[in-house]
């Protein structure tokens, strides 16, 4: 399970508006990606209330919902909505360019602080 460095996820360019798509290999708890009016975003795929994983949950917008107990995590920086959740998730910095994605994990990524790690950007 690779935790830091560039990792290729493949050609996203099947991944529509408004879904999601897991990737268990990468970061200690692997990432979940999505797509939202047109961007990709990458976060942990672990919630920071009852560690359950998050691919499982509900896309809505820009809010990911975790299927247990329903706590909210904004995709774009990770942060929280509120209760249950009293913290945000690591998101990870994603580039699509020539159709490959690659999420570019750092030691400081998987540590759910909820800190933006950077803008994920589609060129």
């Amino acid at each position: 399970m690779a935790e830091t460095g560039e990792f290729e996820l493949g050609d996203l360019s099947d991944l529509v508006d408004g879904e999601l798509r897991c990737f268990e290999d990468v970061g200690r708890d692997g990432i979940v990606v999505c797509r939202v009016a047109g961007q990709l975003y990458a976060v942990t795929d672990k919630c920071s209330h009852a560690d359950t994983p998050l691919s499982e949950g509900r896309l809505r917008g820009y809010g990911l919902t975790c299927p247990l107990h329903g706590a909210s995590f904004d995709v774009r920086d990770g942060s929280h909505s509120g209760p249950p959740a009293w913290e945000g998730i690591a998101c990870h910095r994603i580039e699509e360019d020539g159709g490959v994605a690659v999420v570019v994990m750092s030691h400081g990524d998987d540590d759910d602080s909820g800190q933006d790690t950077g803008r994920i950007r589609a060129r």
